[in-house]
């Protein structure tokens, strides 16, 4: 890491935890450029790199907006220097090898072997910068059978299990919430081993690769599937709304319409439920854990009947009194007239030179003394090139206008 200034240069405040880190994006669409949106959220430089024609691709994934790039684009490429330039070019990959002498770390999720094509690969580069650090996320990782073959978070979802695990016992595999959320979950996996690289790094002096398969990123957070089936063979299938070790723990419908998320996790949890329900010998009935998921149909039919009998603000104000973890199930209408996302601050409302006023959500996790910062929405494409290039590699205005002109930026 280089030095750091001590102040942001956009908004004069202190420089943020990750100062003085420079990162070179040269990812597409999500997983590995999330990673770098998280270090520049936390004042890392980061460049994205794209195709001088076109751009990234997540630039229309999505809605469009009126400046021509998608509300994904603007809230995900936020904060982050708008570079174009061809790595498939000679002339391309020579500059991008001068950038990289300069810079810490690298982010690709090219298909396995793109980059060795062109002669990028991570060898040649840390021949460049022997402390670089060059985050590789692909469909299936660098290595394995599988590794040349293409995906996406959908096929992520399908090949670690989780698709298998969402929906309704008697219907078929449905997408788990988001169809992205491989690709997010992989950039925060990515940023962990981005990190935890130049933590090594200040020891060491040395860099190295992270290789993260989208796929291992969605399997690793599947609790007990994986040392269950190994010891006794045990297969879980799909269960709807409930969970497989403990009852209640599932979604009910209010006696008003709306539906809620109740988690009693413990004996002690559901002995309070009962007291909420003005029922407390039903904790006398199913004592135990074990009891009630064996009694999974009664014990939910008995919660779900007592839920059908009260409005939504009746079981959150008994609920909330009786120390049961229950919350209304959300929609983002919800999310916004929320109370405790307003005190957070969990959306950050902005104006934006390009598409006018936003609301994006706010940056996480919260450190107390170098917080998160929010710079400027996601950038035009090639929005910096000339700063970058002049600043940082002495081009001059004619030499960038070359090749400018040769199609290379």
């Amino acid at each position: 890491m280089r030095e750091a200034t001590g102040r942001d240069e956009t908004t004069g405040k202190a420089d943020g935890a990750l100062a003085g880190l420079r990162v070179l994006d040269i990812a597409t669409f999500v997983a590995a450029p999330f990673c770098g949106t998280i270090l520049a959220d936390f004042g890392a430089e980061v460049i994205k790199i794209e195709q001088p024609t076109g751009g990234d691709a997540l630039r229309q994934f999505g809605t469009v907006t009126e400046c021509g790039d998608s509300l994904v684009w603007l809230s995900e490429a936020r904060n982050k220097k708008a570079v174009t330039l061809d790595l498939r070019r000679p002339e391309g990959a020579e500059l991008f090898r001068e950038l990289v002498a300069k810079s810490d770390v690298v982010l690709e999720n090219f298909r396995p072997g793109t980059l060795e094509k062109w002669g990028l690969g991570f060898d040649a580069l840390l021949a460049i910068n022997p402390g670089l650090v060059m985050l590789r996320i692909s469909a299936y990782g660098q290595t394995g059978p599988k590794s040349g073959e293409p995906g996406f978070a959908r096929i992520a979802h399908a090949f670690a299990g989780l698709s298998f695990l969402a929906g309704e016992p008697d219907g078929p595999p449905v997408v788990p919430g988001s169809t992205s959320m491989a690709d997010y979950v992989s950039g925060m996996w990515g940023a962990i081993g981005v990190l935890t690289a130049l933590r090594v790094r200040e020891k060491t002096g040395r860099g190295q690769f992270i290789d993260l398969g989208l796929y291992e990123s969605v399997f690793r957070l599947l609790d007990e599937i994986a040392p269950a089936y190994a010891k006794y063979g045990t297969v879980r299938e799909r269960m709807g709304a409930d969970t497989v070790n403990v009852v209640p723990h599932s979604h009910y419908q209010t006696g008003s319409g709306e539906w809620v998320a109740l988690a009693c996790t413990s004996d002690k949890m559901f002995e309070r439920l009962t007291e909420v329900m003005g029922a407390p010998d039903l904790a006398r009935s199913y004592p135990t854990s074990a009891v009630r998921v064996a009694n999974r149909a009664k014990v939910n039919a008995l919660v779900a009947s007592w839920m059908a009998e009260h409005t939504l603000d009746e079981v959150v104000a008994k609920t909330r009194a009786g120390g049961v973890p229950c919350a209304q199930i959300y929609s983002i209408s919800e999310i916004f007239e929320d109370e405790q996302y307003r005190a957070r601050g969990n959306l950050i409302r902005i104006v934006d030179e390009r598409a006018g006023e936003l609301v994006l959500p706010n940056s996480v996790p919260r450190l107390s003394e170098t917080p998160a910062r929010f710079r400027h929405a996601g950038r035009s494409l090639g929005a910096d090139t000339d700063s970058v290039f002049s600043t940082l590699l002495d081009l001059s205005i004619d030499r960038i206008a070359e090749l400018r002109r040769a199609g290379v930026i």
